[in-house]
């Protein structure tokens, strides 16, 4: 039971083309937002969409794997954990960031009309 306690699993579209960043150990890291889409019925009977927006963040194997597969629009599965953290912006007030830090991706739907890899 204890590897539940901070798991996280969406499905949802990518939301923009994630962004890679190679780092100076030769690790990957990709970063993009994750569109999710629940639907309910309002009181007037009508057919309401809710999206939420997730940040995820993938490092080494995982972070390849979305660079070469997972494009705007694309279906995507996440599985993975939360993980908060803080900073100071350039204007010196502190924010804070809640991210999924996603250690396996499962590739759904089509991109582009094409579902082969290549």
């Amino acid at each position: 039971m204890s590897t539940i306690k901070n798991h996280v699993q969406l499905i949802g579209n990518v939301g923009q083309e994630p962004t890679i960043t190679n780092l100076e150990n030769g690790k990957k890291v990709a970063r993009f937002s994750l569109a999710t889409n629940e639907y309910y019925k309002n009181d007037k009977g009508e057919k309401v969409q809710n999206t939420e927006w997730h940040t995820v963040v993938a490092w080494g194997k995982t972070a390849e794997i979305i660079e070469k597969y997972a494009g705007k629009g694309k279906e995507i599965g996440v599985s993975g954990k939360l993980k908060s953290r803080s900073y100071e912006d350039n204007d010196g007030i502190k924010r804070y960031v809640t991210e999924v830090e996603a250690n396996e991706i499962l590739l759904l739907g089509v991109k582009n009309g094409n579902n082969s890899i290549e």
